[in-house]
């Protein structure tokens, strides 16, 4: 059998250069220092760690908005560390919510009473702390469409999942967008790059019974969202700050 003789990128390198710039010592030497860093960058991307999070979130639930937000940018301070796989999940505050649509806050009102007046205050506090405005116009309802279509992103990409739940979450968290007006979902996909989205939602049973069957697989032994599992085994509840994640990616790297 015949053996090959496996050399590192940097000795490559070194060998090309030194054959092609015999006569400048102190340049090659230069050079192959520079090399050698990339290498070594080039060595430490390999073997950054993996981490998988799966979220199980509604959305009209603002919470999940919070958490989403405060967990990309968590990421974004640990992206040089890790590499993320993220998978959203659906879970139903209210299975039995109107198709067409209510008054949101008359549906608050009369769900929470007395306390909405200060949970919409609330609100309005923790969303400017996330850099977002809280809006309570529009309408409130049945988030199965947003769902599916959810799903659907992800068979194009988690990417583009994610990037369209941040999407769903703008729209009616601060612009006063319907959850399951068709018009505002299919803009919405388009914005996160999705295509066929329009043609996906005209069949009602599309994507309805992969929903289901994550809604069972992850979410039906949860009592409220958000909820992020972490490498299959690290759970998180509510909308977390960015040092609780990244306290959890800690862990992760410690190989706890």
């Amino acid at each position: 059998m015949r053996t090959l003789n496996r050399r590192s990128p940097s000795s490559r390198w070194v060998s090309l250069l030194r054959a092609a710039a015999p006569d400048h010592p102190r340049n090659l030497q230069n050079i192959s220092r520079s090399v050698k860093i990339m290498a070594e960058s080039a060595d430490n991307n390999a073997g950054k760690k993996l981490v998988r999070i799966d979220i199980s979130s509604d959305t009209v639930c603002p919470w999940c908005c919070v958490g989403k937000k405060n967990l990309d940018k968590a990421i974004a301070t640990a992206k040089d560390q890790f590499d993320f796989e993220l998978k959203w999940h659906p879970f139903f505050l209210n299975p039995s919510a109107p198709k067409e649509g209510v008054n949101k806050k008359e549906y608050y009102l009369k769900k929470f009473g007395s306390r909405s007046e200060s949970m919409e205050a609330r609100m309005h506090e923790v969303f400017r702390g996330i850099g977002l405005e809280y809006n309570m116009s529009g309408l409130t309802g049945n988030t199965v469409d947003s769902h599916r279509l959810i799903y659907y992103a992800g068979t194009q990409g988690l990417e583009k999942q994610h990037k369209l739940v941040e999407e769903l979450f703008i729209g009616y968290f601060t612009q006063g967008r319907y959850i399951g007006d068709r018009e505002f979902l299919v803009e919405a996909a388009a914005k996160a790059g999705v295509d066929g989205a329009a043609e996906f939602l005209d069949n009602p049973n599309n994507g309805l019974q992969e929903v289901n069957e994550e809604l069972e697989q992850y979410s039906s032994n949860i009592s409220g969202v958000p909820h992020f599992v972490i490498n299959g085994k690290h759970r998180l509840s509510g909308g977390q700050p960015p040092e609780v994640f990244l306290r959890a990616f800690e862990v992760i790297a410690s190989g706890k």
